[in-house]
């Protein structure tokens, strides 16, 4: 059993918050991986004027990785995790960074409108109840011509990545939770939602069905290689006519 359901994820997140920078920072490429794929939108220069959105922002991990690459954006990053804002919140930002406390289904009651640029929605759809209603969402927030990067772990069209996520998550991930939380419910629903979630040509066939062009995507190198992924998508500028 998992200990989580999807609809409870939020709370799993809040219980776990206080340990999840320091669990995180040991998993080798975490960070870089998150700045690759926060690379692989082709920002132009270094965001200036652009208007980002860090769909799940969690601890600000995804947040930074999108101000390295777009130092002169304006961001805004929200997530349904209180504590884990709080611990987002609580680091150095400059005023162009903003958080918000929400769900990603509920941005607009939140104040949170586009369009926007470019969103990054790292290790977020995989944990929403409805992807391809939040997926749908994201499309009609963008401009026309707007880059989506969802930043995701895929393991299902690949043995030899099912194999790998297994013994990493019973090796590593699971021991490493209980023994930094005191539970481990948190890192099991983790196991579990990758086993669960699409493959990644199925993904890339969800994106394109909530309406996004130009659907590709491309893995991360070293141990996650064929296990996370940078899936990239546009709005199509056509739109603007």
């Amino acid at each position: 059993m998992t200990g989580l359901r999807r609809e409870t994820v939020s709370a799993g997140f809040d219980a776990g918050a206080f340990a999840y920078d320091r669990l995180v920072g040991a998993n080798p490429g975490y960070h870089e991986h998150l700045r690759l794929s926060a690379r692989r939108m082709r920002l132009p220069d270094g965001g200036r004027g652009l208007r980002l959105l860090d769909a799940g922002c969690g601890t600000g991990a995804s947040t930074a990785a999108l101000l390295a690459v777009a130092p002169h954006a304006t961001i805004t990053a929200i997530d349904g995790s209180g504590e884990m804002l709080a611990r987002a919140r609580a680091k150095p930002w400059p005023a162009s960074v903003r958080f918000v406390h929400t769900p990603v289904e509920e941005l607009a009651a939140a104040g949170v409108r586009g369009p926007f640029d470019g969103i990054l929605a790292a290790y977020l759809i995989r944990n929403v109840p409805d992807p391809d209603t939040v997926l749908r969402q994201l499309h009609e927030l963008l401009w026309p011509g707007g880059t989506l990067a969802v930043h995701e772990y895929s393991v299902r069209d690949s043995w030899a990545a099912r194999a790998v996520w297994q013994a990493v998550c019973l090796g590593v991930i699971i021991p490493a939770g209980r023994l930094a939380t005191g539970d481990a419910s948190l890192y099991r629903y983790l196991h579990a939602s990758v086993d669960r979630f699409d493959g990644a040509a199925r993904f890339r066939r969800r994106l394109g069905a909530a309406g996004f062009t130009g659907v590709h995507s491309e893995t991360v190198p070293g141990w996650q290689r064929g296990i996370v992924h940078t899936f990239l998508a546009s709005r199509s500028p056509r739109e603007l006519a």
